[in-house]
């Protein structure tokens, strides 16, 4: 795995992108394994981020993490070879902004159903004239005014990607795609299959198999997209089909597993 420092905000040239899970995607050589972080804790993230994965995901959408945690979580993992991505809560400018300016460089935009909610979610990330993101010249993102160049090179270090969970995301996907700016698409079985009708049954047929349509029309577009497999089959399958980035479990889902497994030793 190589050095992925897109969560340490930087002044130096290390080549196409400051952004490296963006030169990944890019660079299209291997599927980037990553793992979910939803226990809030910058702890717990660096213990994650020392493991060897290529990205951990912050999770703000359905954890406990705030603008401060994930502050912390940042410089928990600054250390290490791995990229951070957060997932805000929202599709929302003022929390994509002010993520930006602690060092969020890639972005899980979750709920994006339309091109008009993928070109907000660009925009959000982009100063004028090209969107609408406030300026400040002192922050985490530009080590507190010491980057010079940050300004003129962060439109093209941000990675966005737009989290497709339902049917009428899917209906929209060749608008939603055409949207300048968007580096990639993630897609949310749990969501989809309950959008379907199969509420806790994300590997029902009738999602996987629409899953599989939404593949095939990713790749035949040369897009980018990633998924969460937590089950080491479907990871493999995903990654066989060619998934630019597939993350392969959470670090909640393992410590239950863990201590689960620890107290059935002394049942």
């Amino acid at each position: 795995m190589e050095p992925n420092n897109v969560n340490t905000p930087t002044s130096d040239n290390r080549g196409p992108h400051a952004n490296d899970f963006l030169a990944a995607l890019e660079a299209k050589w291997r599927t980037e394994i990553g793992l979910w972080c939803s226990l809030g804790s910058p702890v717990t993230t660096e213990i994650c981020a020392g493991a060897g994965y290529d990205w951990l995901l912050l999770d703000m959408e359905h954890a406990p993490n705030e603008l401060r945690d994930i502050y912390a979580q940042l410089q928990a993992a600054a250390p290490y070879p791995v990229s951070c991505i957060v997932r805000p809560d929202a599709n929302d400018p003022v929390k994509i902004k002010r993520l930006m300016d602690i060092g969020v460089k890639s972005f899980l935009i979750p709920f994006v159903e339309s091109a008009s909610d993928a070109e907000r979610a660009v925009r959000a990330t982009r100063y004028p004239p090209h969107g609408v993101r406030g300026l400040t010249l002192s922050s985490r993102a530009n080590r507190f005014g010491r980057d010079k160049h940050y300004l003129s090179r962060i439109q093209d270090d941000v990675c966005v990607i737009v989290q497709i969970e339902t049917r009428k995301a899917i209906e929209a996907l060749d608008d939603i795609c055409a949207v300048e700016g968007v580096d990639a698409v993630f897609i949310g079985p749990s969501d989809l299959s309950a959008d379907l009708g199969y509420l806790g049954e994300p590997g029902a047929p009738e999602p996987v198999a629409l899953i599989r349509k939404v593949i095939d029309r990713l790749t035949a577009r040369a897009i980018p997209w990633g998924i969460l497999a937590p089950v080491e089959s479907d990871a493999r399958m995903y990654c066989e089909l060619g998934a630019a980035f597939v993350a392969v479990g959470s670090d909640q889902s393992r410590l239950v597993a863990g201590v689960d497994a620890l107290a059935r030793q002394f049942d």
